[in-house]
């Protein structure tokens, strides 16, 4: 049993800091709840690392992504909330507190939000793994610049890859799109990406696996794929893979917090997971749409449901 007088407490940990954590913070602070906040990668999250946010509200030109991020940690900042790098590795109930182990050490908090949100699902290629920063990206505004006059594959079809692939237009010299079935990416950035592809800038293949990412040196090289049942090759200087995102759970795996088949974080309608006075907002909530305005608006309601919990008037969970 760990003495509760020797580990530091706050009243609200939020786990993560992205738009819902960074949101929810907004709120917590501006009530006089001290609120701490974990971050193990970037402030601001996946938002912070797209190019451009053309769907949150009131930017009728859109926003730069890490501009946005930027903003919501200055206001959070602002009204009190600490932002701390590092990262929560397990959470464990101790009743009135729950205990947090991190890379800071034990910590009790009166509440927890969790707000990890997610990461970029993997393709499981050979060479994948070993050329990772060296020839195999996940964020395309993190590191397009790299690729000028440069050959790419980007690996995928949904919303992201497209979106990514028209943003790698501004430096490649060409893109070969590769599509596992068929492209369900929306019909406005299908019909954006057809006017890369008249121009001879992308080429889309459809029905194409990626079998092997090749390379020299440390360096990628090519990428073998089978396209409509053929092998093929293609010569390239880097990839850049958008297969969508899975939960930022693997922490929460050996405690009572309940997860989805996928891992997402299971919650009520109050937001608040199989542990008592541990709440969950934002893309790694199961059900969530994965929006940037849904996680902002999930992180307020979040923010309130703390509020009703640490005041007494919401009652614990039923597992």
């Amino acid at each position: 049993m760990s003495d509760a007088t020797a580990i530091p407490q706050h009243e609200v940990i939020i786990i993560g800091a992205g738009p819902a954590a960074l949101t929810a913070a907004i709120y917590t602070t501006r009530e006089d709840i001290e609120t701490l906040l974990f971050e193990r990668g970037v402030v601001g999250g996946l938002a912070a690392v797209t190019d451009k946010i053309d769907n949150y509200p009131g930017f009728p030109d859109g926003v730069a992504g890490l501009t946005l991020a930027d903003d919501l940690r200055k206001q959070a900042e602002r009204f009190g909330a600490v932002i701390e790098l590092g990262e929560v590795t397990a959470i464990h109930d101790e009743g009135a507190l729950k205990r947090l182990e991190t890379t800071s050490g034990d910590m009790h908090a009166k509440a927890v939000l969790i707000a990890t949100g997610s990461d970029y699902k993997k393709i499981g290629a050979p060479g994948e793994a070993e050329y990772y920063a060296r020839g195999v990206h996940y964020c395309a505004t993190c590191d397009g610049a790299f690729y000028r006059d440069k050959r790419l594959v980007v690996i995928g079809g949904g919303n992201s890859a497209v979106q990514e692939a028209i943003f790698l237009t501004r430096f490649a010299t060409h893109i070969d799109l590769l599509v596992r079935s068929t492209i369900k990416a929306s019909e406005v950035l299908q019909q954006e990406l057809q006017k890369f592809v008249d121009e001879g800038k992308v080429t889309v293949h459809l029905a194409t696996t990626t079998d092997e990412i090749v390379g020299k040196e440390k360096f990628v090289t090519s990428v073998k794929a089978t396209k409509d049942g053929v092998p093929t090759e293609f010569t390239v200087d880097g990839v850049f893979v958008f297969v969508g995102l899975e939960p930022n759970s693997q922490f929460l795996k050996p405690t009572p917090v309940r997860l989805d088949e996928i891992g997402f974080v299971i919650t009520d309608q109050h937001l608040q997971t199989t542990m008592s006075g541990v709440f969950a907002v934002g893309d790694i909530r199961s059900g969530a749409t994965m929006q940037i305005a849904s996680a902002a608006g999930e992180g307020a309601t979040g923010a309130l449901k703390l509020r009703e919990y640490l005041e007494g008037h919401l009652h614990p969970t039923q597992n």
